[in-house]
């Protein structure tokens, strides 16, 4: 097993990360940075930033700056798998390489955060995705051209991917929100001008979109795939078609690997942090939506703050207002956008919980935790290891084992046997 240290490790290449490696190098601190995926930019600016929103546009300059920098060595598509008794990182090539071992003097963990999902009966249908994933799959290349495609849930995470989806020449059926208009008339009313302006410009870029607020998901409609998903408002139930449909009721915090690492984290799953975002470990810090779903401007913010505290060095009083505004902004979208009860009761008995392993709520529901429930059913055994059955089973039947602090074990992602034969 090879083996890399540095400085400062960073894991993490999303709008967090890039801010705090390009703060790190402006102080020309040896920095060692990875990511799974093959460029940096995360999964908001998936494919690179240049081909992203105005801000990433103006990074995509710097970046190759960055990349040059004989203080930086980067790793592309390697994944984060495990940790050692030291407290380093196992990094997977995923390439097909061998696993490497890396470890920094102060680490900083830039996760990122994954889906929330809210079952409905049909959602294992094809072409059911969540709202994020549709939206990484159309940068990615998907195509949708000419597609009629609904989206559905919770969140502004709809109108971004409604704004890529219409970019990309889908034609979109409608944005369903199943918040009320006093939700988001409460969360509106605390934006700031610079909140206003991007929402104002993106709305007016979706003017022809259908938008209906306070309508629930029953069902999706299909036999071999999806062909249309029924809604409803209270008053009446009504089908909408479509050939694709995206699902999105927010999104989760990924701290398995700062568990791993011994980090406290929270009952909703963020890694607790303290005002220089250092975590419960010392030398471990974290930044981004790892630490509380916040948005770009709150990651972009944190990365800048955990590498100047990294470093050492005294936080800008802009700086510190500028965070303490970001995680207003996070605690009001967490109060103003999200499934309700109502839309959880939709989970009957029938649906599917597990969509990898095909195991459904009643094959659940006798079992008393999570680990029973492995053992008779295979829930959690599928590619995605319990990420997204793991909440869903939390909220649906109360598992305390299924907390993504509890029974975080190595390999967390699955791992070709020859990478595991090599360390013999």
């Amino acid at each position: 097993m090879s083996s890399l240290q540095a400085p400062h490790l960073v894991i993490g290449s999303g709008p967090a990360g890039l801010a705090a490696v390009q703060t790190l190098l402006k102080a020309d601190a040896e920095v060692l940075w990875l990511d799974n995926q093959a460029q940096a930019g995360g999964q908001i600016w998936r494919g690179g930033p240049a081909a992203q929103d105005a801000q990433a546009r103006r990074l995509a300059p710097v970046l190759p700056q960055l990349l040059a920098s004989p203080r930086l060595r980067f790793l592309p598509g390697h994944m984060a798998v495990g940790t050692t008794p030291e407290g380093g990182i196992l990094a997977q090539d995923m390439s097909g390489g061998r696993l490497k071992q890396l470890r920094g003097d102060k680490t900083l963990l830039a996760l990122g955060a994954r889906e929330l999902h809210v079952p409905v009966p049909g959602w294992d249908l094809p072409g059911v995705t969540g709202a994020g994933g549709l939206q990484a799959l159309v940068k990615g290349g998907w195509p949708v051209e000419g597609k009629r495609v609904m989206l559905a849930g919770s969140g502004p995470l709809l109108l971004a991917t409604a704004k890529t989806l219409q970019e990309a020449g889908a034609i979109l059926g409608g944005i369903i929100e199943l918040r009320a208009l006093q939700d988001l008339t409460l969360f509106a009313s605390r934006l700031n001008l610079a909140q206003w302006r991007q929402a104002l410009a993106l709305r007016w870029q979706l003017r022809r979109v259908p938008y209906r607020i306070g309508v629930q998901v029953v069902r999706v409609l299909g036999q071999s795939r999806v062909e249309g998903v029924r809604l409803s408002d209270g008053l009446r139930e009504w089908d909408e078609p479509c050939e694709a449909l995206g699902l999105g009721f927010g999104l989760l915090p990924n701290s398995e690997l700062a568990a791993m690492l011994g980090c406290d984290t929270g009952p909703d799953g963020r890694i607790v942090v303290d005002d220089g975002l250092l975590s419960s470990r010392p030398g471990v810090y974290a930044a981004g939506e790892c630490t509380g779903i916040g948005g770009m401007g709150k990651a972009w913010i944190e990365g800048q703050l955990a590498a100047l505290s990294m470093l050492g060095k005294d936080i800008p009083g802009a700086l510190t207002r500028a965070h303490a505004g970001a995680l207003a902004f996070s605690q009001r979208l967490a109060r103003h956008f999200g499934p309700t009860p109502a839309q959880w009761a939709r989970c009957t008995p029938e649906v599917r919980v597990c969509r990898c392993e095909g195991v459904r709520l009643r094959e659940l529901q006798p079992h008393p935790g999570w680990r029973e429930a492995k053992l008779q059913t295979r829930c959690g055994m599928g590619a995605c290891q319990g990420r997204i059955c793991g909440p869903i089973s939390q909220q649906l039947l109360g598992w305390p084992e299924a907390h993504p602090q509890r029974g975080v074990r190595f390999p967390l992602q699955p791992l070709p046997i020859a990478s595991l034969l090599d360390e013999r």
